[in-house]
């Protein structure tokens, strides 16, 4: 069982991007992982914004990319770029924060026109930071991500079996059993 830390960047409290990481947690899960959710729009934008790189809040953040063996990093994308709230997260943490661990970048948005700030954006700032393995990202469509009566994220069927295969080759490469459920299972 790997311990994976998975972090949503979008500064919106209805979130699509935050949906998604929250319905793939639950597959970790199902895979035998301890999966801790961040939400950077929680930590205090004044720590952020200032660069207060002591502030509690921030140590704590750090303190949980330190301790996970992989990293799942979801993002909407705003102007062809994952989110600035993201980016600030990153900006504080250690140089090498992501030394030594599996990180699987994942993100959200619009129009496929988005779909290359995953190689051109964001995979570049991870693999400054030292990952050690970056498997293939995923880009959804944010209308793919919808919500039921119930309040439950429901995932487009095309998009949730494609989901599964990328969350499943993460978990194989943290050490999970990715070949064990079924796309939707």
């Amino acid at each position: 069982m790997a311990a994976v830390l998975s972090v949503s960047g979008s500064p919106s409290p209805t979130s699509r991007t935050a949906r998604l990481l929250r319905h793939l947690d639950d597959r970790l899960r199902l895979h035998g992982h301890d999966v801790t959710p961040l939400d950077v729009r929680t930590l205090p934008a004044q720590a952020l914004l200032g660069a207060d790189f002591r502030h509690p809040a921030i140590t704590d953040a750090a303190a949980l990319f330190e301790r996970a063996d992989g990293v799942v990093i979801g993002t909407p994308v705003y102007k062809a770029a994952y989110s600035g709230l993201l980016k600030s997260l990153l900006d504080l943490l250690p140089q090498y924060a992501l030394a030594g661990k599996t990180v699987f970048p994942l993100a959200t948005g619009g129009s496929t026109a988005h779909v290359l700030a995953i190689d051109y954006a964001l995979r570049p700032v991870l693999s400054s930071m030292g990952a050690l393995h970056i498997v293939p990202g995923w880009f959804t469509l944010d209308k793919d991500i919808t919500v039921d009566d119930t309040g439950a994220t429901v995932v487009a069927p095309a998009a949730a079996d494609a989901l599964a295969q990328v969350t499943d080759q993460f978990s194989t490469a943290l050490g999970g059993r990715g070949a064990a459920l079924s796309p939707t299972g």
